[in-house]
């Protein structure tokens, strides 16, 4: 199981990786694991706010549906738009090209909050039991 030391980590199984005031977010090689063939994703539009732990997007599998929540607050600024006609890419790349949104950040001070990627790993190992 990859989890990059350079991220965030949520319990619900999602990263975030942050650049100034941007968070690129999606979901862990853990969670696409769990999900199997992601078949369908929705994610929201450029524009939309977004609340800390709020749902955002939808991804379904083969196996079943789940919500993605967000680790920040903000505004999405950039939407992953490729993922719509392939949303396998997340299983294959969930931490490059298998992001889903990015969100200039309303409450930076929200990341204090999140996991690393030592304490989200026990996380996994913690919960995979």
């Amino acid at each position: 199981m990859n989890i990059p030391a350079t991220l965030k980590y949520t319990k619900d199984h999602e990263w975030v990786r942050v650049d100034g005031k941007r968070a690129t977010i999606g979901i862990t090689d853990y969670a696409q694991e769990e999900l199997g063939d992601i078949v369908n994703i929705e994610l929201p539009s450029e524009g939309d706010l977004v609340t800390k732990e709020d749902s955002f997007a939808a991804v379904e599998s083969v196996k079943a549906s789940s919500e993605v929540f967000a680790p920040v607050s903000g505004k999405v600024v950039e939407v992953n738009e490729p993922l719509m006609d392939s949303p396998e890419t997340i299983n294959a790349e969930p931490y490059d090209d298998g992001w889903m949104v990015r969100i200039e950040m309303s409450k930076p001070a929200e990341l204090d909050g999140l996991m690393d990627a030592a304490a989200y790993t026990k996380y996994v190992e913690e919960e995979s039991k």
